[in-house]
This record gives structure tokens, sequence and C-alpha cells, in this order.
């Protein structure tokens, strides 16, 4: 009888399982399986981003002035351009005399300030002719109070118990009104929306301000709809990994960032970005791309309480942002040293100059781009820590293995170190990656850091001991 048991159970799971023995069963059900079910663009695996307010970026802010300087863009070595959104901007409840750019009067326009469809397009075309991407900011949440689908479609939005419409809940975008993505109607303009930058103008794919606002399964299908026109890249504003397994290739890396002002707030150490680090490693799926970023556009690290945050730390985050797991990403002006947090609703051009960090982020960016331990997500290498003396206040670690290996010691602290690097995961020959200079790592090899110093090598060919 216990036979005939199973056999009976093993014909009413084929479906399920490709066999059964017995009890001990067989198969592929306890197989692991990936848990991000796209494939990234190919020309995601080692990108870095830069965020362009059109507005700010030229004395002019338009298209064709942001044109001017993609040339710049693509020999600095970025690949993804992100622009703040560019459709037109509501005037009802208008902040400031320009209004907030995510307060989107009309999903498939461009806002007549930054210049024509026919201006956007050239950029684009440009961009593409350089080698770069081009991705848009989407507000797929909440849309400007005179856009005309609050007239021609009021169910498509939320409301007060009075019945009147309202800005997003517990939020002070007053100039917005918040969509009810119950509505199938809703989600089908919207995805249509999305649909027909990347049909019509050959855009890259999308930022999602305020991700997790709108629910996920609205993203799944956008994102196979989009996949459906061509291969895009698709960033969150928000930090969730459900948003990876079928929408989304980035999302904000928030944690790193506030691990970052808390050492150097408090001045800990680096206990701080260790715990972020193994988070990420032991809870998000290694092929999650995350954002990571000292500047954007509404935290941006010269101003009022974020420079007194970041300080002489700020090299540091910087370069750590390109060498630890993670999507880097520049905010405009950031290579020339931008002093100020730019203003949101009024022009506030940017003062271009040479600044310090131009060679760095330079630099870093070859690095990234040469060594495919850095690569983004699942195409790059996982970070394994080597252990040393000082842990409390140094995070080093390796990423990749053998003549692959990138070595990085970042003293997280306002004291300088002296640091022996424990174990013998990393011994080997290296080169410095920013000055160029070849030694090699043993057990007698010490590092020697200022406060907020740090040091990265590159493994030599044949580099073992």
């Amino acid at each position: 009888m216990m036979r005939r048991f199973g056999i009976a159970a093993c014909a009413s799971l084929a479906l399920a399982l490709s066999g059964c023995d017995g009890l001990g069963g067989g198969g592929t059900s306890y197989e692991p399986q990936p848990y991000v079910q796209f494939e990234n663009a190919e020309w995601t695996r080692d990108a870095v981003i830069y965020q362009l307010n059109t507005r700010q970026f030229t004395e002019a802010g338009t298209f064709a002035a942001a044109q001017e300087q993609l040339p710049r863009l693509a020999e600095m070595g970025v690949d993804i351009v992100w622009l703040m959104p560019i459709h037109p901007i509501g005037e009802v409840n208008r902040k400031g005399s320009m209004g907030s750019p995510y307060a989107v009067k009309d999903y498939r326009a461009v806002n007549p300030d930054l210049g024509t469809e026919e201006e956007f397009r050239a950029f684009v075309d440009t961009a593409h002719e350089l080698g770069l991407k081009v991705i848009l900011d989407w507000v797929a949440n909440h849309s400007a109070w005179d856009n005309p689908l609050t007239v021609e479609h009021p169910d498509w939005y939320s409301r007060t118990p009075e019945g009147e419409l309202t800005p997003p809940e517990g939020t002070d975008w007053v100039d917005t009104v918040d969509f009810d993505y119950s509505n199938p109607e809703l989600r089908e303009y919207m995805t249509g929306s999305l649909t027909y930058w990347v049909r019509e103008f050959g855009i890259d794919g999308y930022r999602a301000d305020v991700a997790g606002y709108v629910p996920l399964d609205f993203w799944e299908t956008a994102r196979a709809e989009l996949e459906a026109i061509k291969p895009v890249f698709m960033l969150a504003e928000w930090q969730t990994r459900d948003l990876h397994a079928r929408s989304f290739d980035a999302t904000y890396a928030w944690g790193w960032k506030e691990a970052m002002q808390e050492l150097v707030s408090n001045g800990g150490g680096a206990g701080a970005v260790r715990g972020y680090y193994l988070a990420q490693k032991t809870t998000w799926p290694h092929a999650a791309y995350r954002m990571t970023y000292t500047d954007n556009h509404d935290q941006n690290s010269w101003d009022g309480v974020a420079s007194e945050i970041y300080g002489p730390a700020y090299e540091a985050a910087i370069a750590l942002s390109f060498v630890g797991p993670g999507i880097p990403l520049i905010y405009n002006g950031q290579e020339a040293d931008l002093e100020r947090q730019l203003a949101f609703f009024e022009k506030d051009q940017i003062d271009w100059k040479e600044g310090q960090y131009d060679a760095l982020f330079r630099q870093l960016i070859a690095l990234k781009t040469k060594e495919k331990a850095l690569w983004n997500g699942s195409h790059g290498a996982p970070l394994t820590e080597v252990p040393s003396d000082s842990s409390d206040d140094v995070l080093s670690f390796l990423r990749g293995e053998g003549d692959d290996r990138v070595l990085a010691v970042f003293n997280l602290s306002p004291r300088p170190q002296t640091v022996s690097l424990e174990l013998e995961r990393h011994y080997g020959f290296y080169t410095d990656a920013i000055s160029g200079n070849a030694g090699a790592f043993d057990d007698d090899t010490l590092v020697q850091l200022p406060p907020w110093g740090y040091r990265i090598w590159t493994a030599e060919k044949n580099s073992a001991l």
C-alpha cells in the first residue's frame, strides 16, 4: 500500500516535480531560483549615472544648450544621463516662480521652457551617437492640479472623505494631486505614456519618482511592455527588495548614505557602513543594483547640515560609492565643486569651473569600467572583508579573485591609522589605482592612512605571492 501511495503521489505532483522516488523525491523543486526575473541591458553592467537638471545645467536652461555639453560627459566616462522631469509644469498652486518639475501638467509633452520636441529628440540622438543612454524622471504617483486629466478623468484621482482632490497623503506637495491606481484606465494611460517616450523618442528607461507610492504590479506590467520595445534601464526612488524581481534594475541605497552620514557625524568608525554592506550581502539579491551617491537634487553634500555631515570625509565617500557594491551616481556640478543646494523652484545656474574632484571622478569611472569586479549587481563581484587590527575604524575589503582582485582600505574615522591586514586572502602584487605605484602585500605590510584617508589597489597579472 505504501508503494502504491508513493506512485500516486508522483502522479498527482507531476506538474510540480520532474521526478519522485518514494520518500526521497527528486526533480528541480529544491533548486535555487534567481530572485531577479529579467536580464539587465548589457550597457548597464558597468554603468555610471549622471543626473542632469536641464533648468540649471546651462545659462539658457534648454535641451539645445545641454546637448553641447554631452561630448564632455561622454569623455568624462559616464554612461547614463538621467534628465529631471521634462514635462510642462502646472501653474495652479505652483511653488516659486518656475514651479516644481515634479508637478506634471502633460505627460506626453515637453516643457517649452526647455525647448521643443524636435530639440529634445536631437538631444537624445546626439547622446546615442556619443554612446550615452538617456533616462527620464517619471512622476507616476501624482500630477499637477491643472493637468487636463483632473477634468477629463476625475475618477483617476484620490479623494478626501469630503470628495475633494488631495495631494499625496502625509506630504507637503501642495502643488500636486494624488492618483488612484485602483483604476485600470489610469494604469493603461500611464503605461502608454511610458512606452510613448521610448517608442517615439528612443529614450532608454526611467527614474521613477517615489516608486513605492505606486503599486508594484503596475511597475511589473510597465516593465514588460517597455521591454517589448527595447531593453531599458529602470531606477526606482525607493528602497525595497521586491521592486527588483520584475520591474527595476536599481533602487536607491538610502541606507548607504545614512550610514556614511552617521559615522561622520558621530566619529564612531566603520561599523555603520560595515553593517550596511553585510545587510546588502545577506538579505538583498546580488543581482540588484543599489544606487550609491553623495549628492542629488534634494540631498546636496555642500548645503547646510549636509556639509557638516561629510566635511573631510567627502572624497572618501565618493570613492567608496564607486568601489563598493552599487551603481554610482554623479550629480551635475559635483565635478565643478558645486558649493550650494541648487534652488528647486527658481532659475539657479551651476557655476561651472575646473573642480578639484573632476580628475577623481574620471579616475574612478575608468577604474570601474576596467575592473569587472567593480561592475554592477551580479555582473560584478561581492564584497569580501579583509579583517585588520583596526577594524573598528577601518573598512578593508576585496572584490574579485586572483588577478581580477580589487583591494580597498578606507579609514572611516577622524583618527589616523596604521593598518595591518590579517589572514592571507589579500596577499599579492598590486598597483595603486590612483597613484599608479606598484607594491606587494604580505604579512609585514602596513597601510598608513590619515583621517578619512583611503587606498585602492588592483591586482597585477600573476599577482599571487
